[in-house]
């Protein structure tokens, strides 16, 4: 039985073309990219032009000051980002196992569990898995979110929501925020916890926008229809205690952080009451019926370690 359709064969790219399209995507000029990609301009325009033919699509739009990428455009070159970040990591892996590495495993993390309760559990890792190289990225957990759903890290520790479908996730530990203040501050004098609606009636210092405390209480301020004083807003945890300590706003951090700066700087410490303040990590990794080797230890090794501890993490995924 014959079809009456030929069975349309997959498409082939090179890499040389892939990289000029995300070159002129990055400089908005294709003669810019041409040059980046050390190519004459007429070759580099033959390329686009032949790879706009194959695809059916234009990729680019000519405007005043160069081009712009249209909806095909983008979506190519996000599918460019993401094969080059592939083909790095598939180099690096290969040739570390000509020094003995067996592995290597990128792991992306939101600041708070980077700093509360990731460096004992990966010390641990490392000890029971010396030739897996690790390497750590800080990043907001809507970033983190994104970058292990894309194939940018193996990993991923962040704070819920789970906002990306294409993740399975598992429990890890669980976290409190509490309240850093100016020793002499208002609220210091206090033994009992703080309610949120306390600390609106003075400056914040806190992360920058995207951090997942940050847009937790910009939601809860606006819930009760006060404004959020973000004085100052910046990157570190010890950046945060330092500026409180000399006088220039409160902060909400993590419980086991602050009691770490109190004993550096001059801070006071208080809980927060409210029930947003008792939070839950979670792992992430692609969603898929087998994962990685290296991938399945960590999470067999994070999730158990979470399980002896104080806190309990199931190690099943969730659908």
């Amino acid at each position: 039985m014959r079809l009456s359709h030929p069975i349309a064969s997959p498409m082939r790219f090179d890499l040389v073309t892939l990289n000029l399209v995300l070159a002129i995507a990055e400089s908005g000029n294709i003669t810019r990219a041409a040059e980046r990609e050390h190519l004459a301009l007429a070759a580099a325009s033959k390329r686009l032009k032949d790879l706009e033919t194959r695809l059916g699509v234009q990729l680019f739009e000519r405007r005043a000051r160069g081009v712009e990428p249209t909806e095909a455009g983008r979506a190519l070159v996000r599918h460019i980002r993401s094969l080059n970040a592939s083909l790095h990591a598939l180099e690096s892996e290969v040739v570390e196992f000509s020094r003995g590495i067996k592995g290597h495993l990128r792991i992306a993390a939101n600041a708070a569990a980077i700093a509360e309760c990731l460096p004992a559990d990966l010390a641990a890792f490392s000890r029971e898995h010396p030739q897996i190289r690790i390497s750590l990225e800080d990043m907001t957990s809507a970033d983190v979110q994104l970058a292990v759903a894309d194939g940018r890290a193996d990993v991923g520790v962040f704070v819920p929501p789970l906002t990306d479908k294409r993740l399975a996730t598992w429990p890890y530990r669980a976290g409190e925020l509490s309240v850093v203040l100016p020793q002499g501050h208002p609220l210091a004098a206090g033994r009992g916890a703080l309610n949120f609606d306390a600390l609106l009636d003075y400056d914040m210092v806190g992360l920058h926008m995207g951090a997942s405390v940050h847009e937790l209480m910009l939601q809860r301020a606006l819930e009760r229809g006060r404004t959020l004083n973000a004085r100052l807003q910046v990157r570190g945890f010890d950046a945060i205690a330092q500026l409180v300590s000399e006088g220039l706003g409160v902060a909400v951090l993590p419980a086991v952080v602050a009691e770490r700066f109190a004993r550096l700087f001059a801070l006071a410490v208080r809980s927060l009451d409210e029930p947003w303040a008792r939070r839950r990590y979670l792992l992430a990794a692609q969603s898929q019926e087998v994962l990685p080797t290296v991938v399945q230890r960590f999470v067999d090794t994070l999730t158990g370690l979470a399980a002896a501890g104080a806190e309990p993490a199931a190690a099943a995924p969730n659908p």
